[in-house]
């Protein structure tokens, strides 16, 4: 047993125990319940809760939770428009959030895929000095959507370009192929050697 002072009294049977806690008009609390033989400590369980709850409430002052703003474009709104929009992204992109672009397509808009992939290829290229792709673009439902996460692109905007061209995210760029080039053909379709 432990007494309110933090110092240890020793193996104390259960009923003096308690009757030690009542005397000093505090709680007798079971701390190790599985050491042998069982832990227990004389202290002012509510002040404990109260102090505990405290400290729970200072750790989750110190997390910052990350949003996810949401910017949305149609496949016929202009770029020019779109410009503004940006604007505000960066400002979130500065504040720590990441960004959900979401292109929505309408009614036959659905068949023109290939226009929301060039927006958002558009929207990567535009940003990738401040924000980089968390996730290809993919379709989700009756729209088209990538994350983007804060944090210049490693690459900058070429890369950005190839991570929406290929829909694939890599931790490097796309390597050239390592084969060797053929061999030049000549007029009449031979191989022409090289000496």
């Amino acid at each position: 047993m432990i007494d309110e002072k933090g110092k240890q009294v020793g193996i104390v049977p259960t009923y003096e125990a308690l009757r030690m806690a009542q005397d000093r008009n505090l709680d007798l609390v079971e701390v190790a319940p599985n050491a042998q033989p069982p832990v227990c400590r004389i202290i002012d369980f509510g002040k404990f809760m109260y102090e505990r709850t405290k400290k729970e409430r200072e750790a989750k002052k110190g997390q910052k939770a990350i949003e996810v703003k949401e910017l949305r474009i149609r496949p016929k709104t202009n770029w020019y428009h779109t410009g503004f929009k940006l604007k505000r992204v960066r400002e979130f992109l500065k504040a720590g959030n990441k960004i959900r672009v979401r292109v929505i397509f309408r009614a036959r808009e659905i068949t023109h895929i290939a226009i929301g992939r060039e927006i958002l290829e558009k929207v990567a290229v535009e940003l990738a000095d401040a924000a980089s792709i968390e996730q290809v673009p993919v379709m989700d439902g009756k729209s088209m959507v990538m994350l983007l996460a804060p944090g210049p692109m490693k690459g900058g905007p070429e890369a950005a370009r190839a991570v929406v061209k290929s829909g694939r995210l890599s931790s490097r760029p796309p390597e050239q192929s390592s084969a060797a080039p053929p061999p030049s053909q000549s007029a009449n379709g031979a191989a022409s050697a090289g000496m």
